[in-house]
Parts: structure tokens; C-alpha cells; sequence
């Protein structure tokens, strides 16, 4: 028979506190209540059965000050059932990975009925997570105290507690310990070491290691191009048919590295089982809105909204705006070039030239920081358009959200070395531009994701331990002084803006690879702090973020793939513009044209035929997933067999049973 949660009990008096929830100021007492009765009810009545507590007790309030702030957890075999509903892959005694079951929990391997660490904290605030998120109204029709704040059948009620502003944040809390061992491993050294990818994982989730585990290994993949462009850079700039040799290098280099990734991403979620983790049918994302009704497909009640409309904003709002956008980058990059003819015309006419020489560099540098500006007050706009648009689900939210933003980004970064390549075909300024463009949003990306945030956490940092002080005689306050610290720190808003600084760097390192072998060194070097710089934001700026499951980097693959088919028709254009090749084909310019064309066609031919030729997959995994997916078939066609004798039983005809 089945455990249910009805059928344990799954209240605990060990209460350990894994999840923040913060209330806006004045929530009324008869919704503070409501809510704390839906957390905490069962789940056959409506709740989500986890334990809350409120981290100021009502005979604590003269010495502490209120902050409408609940501590959430839950008992440790409550955690343990909300592993199996999410789909949680462990390891078991004989070292395969399977999805946790609850009634055949002595078979994975470290688990014991009193071992509370057996699910790691990160995966606890997952659990929690998901609970709190899947809390929906039954026949609710208002939140109490509240009756603008609309509920319906099937809608999450923290979604529009968060929504209507009476619950400002949720977020996990930090493990102090934990942490600190971590910075010590992590980034306290700075030294050329690998990362220690799995403890990141045990802390942060899949999603996050899985960044920095790409960020590594990306780095790591630069060095030979690195190592191979610096002998080039003592070379006459002018002669850059050189680099024919280094250019096809780069063509098969990005094709490899990206093929390779997959493998060891595979090997990596499978230790870690997010590989094996089904994906249930998704639920509507909780910011998408409609008209209740039925589900046709699911046959659950959950909001509707006509694909007609969602098409519609789509093509009659959303795309003009992003074209607008695109225009609007084009005309600050004329602007730009403007601003270098005038560099250009000063330079040529001042009697100083030395002192001049400097100017040349101003218009790249402030077309780069106006490129950062515009990209980031584009993606607001992406986000704000892309939720507008209402999607149904998550993956076609990010999917267009993505798509946005690498338009535009890609627009805004490269159409400007794209004009100079090959329509004033000036390659000392297209040199220029691109060390400067790829330098400039290096400094700046490093600013202000994290020196600046940093600075500013510090400053907060030392106001809230100086007022900690002054209690700290009456009262134990470590709890309460680490919440507070916490809850103030910023929103890690995902990984998306850290593959998007890694997407464009991988576009300035290999579209123009050719005119400029330096990018790739300037790339690691930029990368070896930035691994450095975003640990120290992930553990002392930003907030803990709830671990996400992820068995790859997800669309950013195909954008990394797409990138690099790009820079073979580049790369391959540059050549045959060469002087030395155009002095081949002095009299006929079609039969250059044609060589060029057949050439990029066959090392396009050959990257298809390297990423058919190295599987996604090693062969060790490949066997793994076919045996597991074996027994599996197995296992529900033994279900079936006993399934028909027990019907065959009940209606007496022992003799088709003994066929069976």
C-alpha cells in the first residue's frame, strides 16, 4: 500500500528552520492567521502540512523589534514524501541512481530512519519551495482581510499574496557552517584550482554548480586559444591571411569544446541525478492568468487564456517593439562612427599626436558603456513584454524571453564590428573597436555585479551588527541577526545575465578571431576573476537562492552552437577579403566568391559532422539510462501480470490465471 501523508504523522517538535517568509507591514491579524493555518494544515484539507513559526514570539517584541517575519520547515519524514512527489533521484546500496521512493527507502545508500542529512538543506528548501508554490485556493474566494485581493478554484495563493504585496519575499536561509567551510574551498585562496563543483551543488543546487562547472570549463577550453593567438600578435597586423591557419583552428576548436561540454555535463547530472529526473507535466507557470475552466488535456480546472490573443500581442506589440529597439541600436551605432570620424579628423590635424593618440580610444569606450546601458534597459522591457505576452508555461517563458534579449544583444554588440569588417572593411579599427568593446564590458560587468553590490552589503552589514550590540546582553540573537542581515541582501535573479556575459564573450573570442587573436587571452584572464567574483557574490552578496534541478545549461547550448556556426561564415568572409588571397584572383572576383563559399560550406560540413561523430552521451551512461529504463518497462509489465491475476482471481477462473 501507498504511504500518504494522511496515513504518518508528520509533525515534529524538532523544528529546524530552512525557509524566510517575510509579510508586508500591517498585514491584517485574521490573514496572518489564515495563512499560518494553510501552511500548516494537512493536505487532504487544502494545506501544505510544513511547520511555521514566527521568528519574534508576541513576549519578545519589547526587546526585539517586529519584522513580520515566520520561520518554515517540516519534519524530516514530511521532507522525505515531498522528495518522492518532486521526483528526487538518490543513490542506492548498489550504486545506481534511482528516483526516491518512501516505501523502499532503506535501499539508497546513506539513508537511516534517524539520519536527518540524508536530503541535503538545498534539497529540504526545494521541497519547501515546491510546497508553498503548488499551496492553492479550494473555495476560497478573497484572501481574508483583503477582498480585492482576488482567489479562485486552483490558483496559487502565495503567487497572489506576492502579487497583492502582502507577502514581500520568501527565501532560504543560509547554512553559517556550512557557508564558511564552502568559502574556504571555494574562493577564499585565489589560486589556479579546479572548483569544488559537487560541494557547490550540495549547497546551491544543480543549476547554479552547473554554471560555474560551464564557467570552468570554458575557461579552461580558452587556454589554447590563448596560447596559440599570443605568438600571432607579433606578427604584421596587416598581413592577417596568417591567420587562415589560426582562424580554422577556432572553427574546429568551437565545435569541439561545445560537444565535449555535453559529455561531461551528462556524466556530472547523471552523479548528481538530475538526468534521471522526469520532468512531470508542467503546470502553469504561477504569473499566467485567464479565464478559469477545464483543462481538455489534463482535465484539471486551472486558468485558460486563448492562444489567438497570446499571438497577437505577440506579433502586433511585442515584435515592433523589439524591431524599434533594433532600429534604435543601429542609429546610436551611426552615432558612434560619427564620434570616430571626429576622433579621427583631431588626431590628423593636432600638432601633438602623441597626446591625440588617447582620443582614439574615447568613442569605443563610451559606445561600450552605452551598449551595457541599453542592453540592461532592454532586458527590463523583455521581462515586463515577455510576461505580458501571458504564457502558459515556464519553458515557453524563458524560450521567448531568451530569444529577445540574444537578438538584441547580439545587435548591439556586434553590429557595429560587422559594419566596420565589411562595409568600411577598416581591420585596424575593427581591432580597436574590438578591444576596447570586450575590455570596457569586462570592467563593467566586474563593477557592477559585484564590487559595487558588495560595497553596498557592507555598508548595511556593519549598521545592523553595531544595532546588534546593544542587545546582545539581554537576549540571544544569532538567529534573529542573521535573519535580518539576510533579508536585506539582493535577489539573486538566476543565472541568465552570467550566460549572457559568457554568450557574448564567446561571440568577441570567435566571430573575429582572426583579426584580433588576443580576445581569447584577455577571456581568461577576465574569466579566472570571474569565477572568483561570483562566488563571492553567490555567498556574501545576494540572498541564498532555492536550488533549481537541471540536467544541462538548457537553451544557452543551442545559443553557444548557433554562435559558432556564425563565426565559420565570419571568419571564412575575412579571409577572402585578404589582399594577399585578392592578389590570387586578381581579374575574376567571382571565382575568390566561389572558393570562399565552398570552403565555409565544407567546414560547416565538417562541424556537423564532429557533433554527429561525439556522441552527447558517453557509452558507460548510454547503458545506464537503457538498463534503467529496462527495468522499468519491466517492473510495470509484472504490475499488469499482477493487476489481471487479481481480476481474474476475484471472478474465479483459476485456470486463465495459471496461463498467466
Amino acid at each position: 500500500m501507498k504511504v500518504t501523508l494522511s496515513a504518518l504523522d508528520t509533525s515534529d517538535t524538532r523544528f529546524k528552520p530552512l525557509v524566510i517568509l517575510e509579510l508586508a507591514q500591517n498585514v491584517k491579524e485574521e490573514t496572518r492567521k489564515w495563512l499560518e493555518k494553510k501552511i500548516n494544515d494537512e493536505k487532504k484539507n487544502g494545506g501544505a502540512q510544513l511547520l511555521i513559526r514566527p521568528l519574534v514570539e508576541k513576549c519578545e517584541e519589547e526587546t526585539l523589534e517586529s519584522q513580520n517575519l515566520y520561520l518554515i520547515g517540516a519534519s524530516n519524514i514530511r521532507l522525505l514524501l515531498g522528495a518522492e512527489s518532486v521526483g528526487l533521484v538518490k543513490e542506492c546500496n548498489d550504486s545506481t541512481m534511482r528516483v526516491f521512493n518512501y516505501e523502499t527507502r532503506q535501499n539508497f545508500k546513506g539513508f537511516s530512519d534517524d539520519n536527518d542529512d540524508f536530503l541535503t538543506m538545498a534539497e529540504c528548501q526545494f521541497i519547501i519551495k515546491h510546497e508553498l508554490e503548488n499551496l492553492r485556493a479550494r473555495d476560497e474566494k478573497m484572501i481574508p482581510g483583503y477582498p480585492q485581493a482576488k482567489l479562485y478554484p486552483g490558483k496559487s495563493i502565495l503567487r497572489r499574496l506576492l502579487t497583492s504585496g502582502l507577502v514581500t519575499q520568501v527565501f532560504p536561509l543560509h547554512d553559517k557552517e556550512a557557508l564558511k567551510k564552502l568559502e574556504i574551498i571555494w574562493y577564499h585562496r585565489f589560486k589556479l584550482k579546479y572548483q569544488p563543483l559537487d560541494t557547490i551543488r550540495t549547497y546551491f543546487g544543480e543549476t547554479i554548480a552547473l554554471y560555474f562547472a560551464f564557467l570552468e570549463y570554458f575557461t579552461f577550453a580558452l587556454i589554447p586559444m590563448a596560447v596559440i593567438g599570443l605568438p600571432y600578435y607579433m606578427f604584421d597586423w596587416e598581413d592577417y591571411d596568417k591567420y587562415v591557419i589560426f582562424a580554422s583552428f577556432n572553427l574546429i576548436w568551437s565545435t569541439v569544446i561545445l560537444e565535449v561540454w555535453k559529455r561531461g555535463c551528462a556524466l556530472m547530472t547523471y552523479r548528481w541525478g538530475t538526468l534521471l529526473m522526469k520532468r512531470q507535466f508542467e503546470e502553469p507557470r504561477p504569473g499566467f492568468h485567464g479565464v478559469l475552466g477545464i483543462n481538455p488535456i489534463t482535465g484539471r480546472e486551472e486558468p485558460l487564456y486563448s492562444s489567438f490573443k497570446r499571438q497577437l500581442r505577440i506579433y502586433l506589440v511585442s515584435l515592433p517593439f523589439v524591431c524599434l529597439c533594433l532600429y534604435f541600436s543601429l542609429y546610436v551605432m551611426m552615432i558612434y562612427f560619427d564620434l570616430e570620424t571626429w576622433a579621427q579628423e583631431v588626431h590628423q590635424e593636432s600638432q601633438f599626436p602623441e597626446l591625440t593618440n588617447l582620443l582614439l580610444y574615447v568613442p569605443s569606450i563610451i559606445y561600450a558603456i552605452v551598449i551595457e546601458i541599453m542592453n540592461r534597459l532592454y532586458r527590463f522591457a523583455a521581462e515586463f513584454l515577455t510576461s505580458w505576452e501571458n504564457h502558459r508555461l515556464e519553458s515557453a517563458y524563458q524560450n521567448h524571453l531568451v530569444l529577445k534579449v540574444l537578438v538584441f544583444n547580439f545587435l548591439n554588440c556586434f553590429a557595429s564590428l560587422f559594419y566596420i569588417a565589411f562595409v568600411l572593411k577598416d581591420m585596424k579599427l575593427l581591432r580597436q573597436s574590438l578591444a576596447t568593446l570586450l575590455i570596457t564590458s569586462q570592467i563593467l560587468n566586474q563593477i557592477v555585479e559585484t564590487f559595487l553590490p558588495y560595497w553596498l552589503q557592507k555598508k548595511y552589514d556593519l549598521r545592523v551588527k553595531k544595532r546588534m550590540q546593544a542587545l546582545k546582553a539581554d537576549v540571544d540573537v544569532t538567529l534573529y541577526e542573521q535573519i535580518i542581515l539576510e533579508k536585506e541582501k539582493g535577489t539573486y535573479l538566476g543565472t541568465f545575465d552570467d550566460y549572457l556575459e559568457l554568450f557574448l564573450q564567446f561571440g568577441y573570442v570567435s566571430l573575429f578571431s582572426c583579426v584580433y587573436p588576443l580576445a581569447a587571452a584577455f577571456a581568461v584572464l577576465n574569466n579566472f576573476s570571474e569565477i572568483n567574483s561570483d562566488a563571492l557574490k553567490m555567498c556574501k552578496i545576494f540572498k541564498r537562492p532555492f536550488a533549481e534541478p537541471s540536467a544541462s545549461i538548457g537553451v544557452w547550448q543551442l545559443a553557444f552552437e548557433t554562435m559558432s556556426v556564425i563565426s565559420v561564415v565570419t571568419n571564412c568572409a575575412l579571409i577572402g577579403m585578404s589582399p594577399q588571397l585578392n592578389a590570387v584572383f586578381p581579374d575574376s572576383k567571382t571565382d575568390l566568391i566561389l572558393i570562399v563559399v565552398a570552403v565555409e560550406h565544407a567546414l560547416l560540413a565538417l562541424k556537423f559532422v564532429l557533433a554527429f561523430v561525439i556522441p552527447d552521451k558517453p557509452r558507460e551512461i548510454q547503458m545506464k539510462l537503457a538498463k534503467l529504463e529496462f527495468e522499468s518497462l519491466e517492473a510495470l509489465k509484472q504490475q499488469h501480470i499482477k493487476l489481471v491475476a487479481e481480476s481474474l482471481k476475484e471472478e474465479g477462473r483459476e485456470e486463465e490465471k495459471k496461463t498467466l
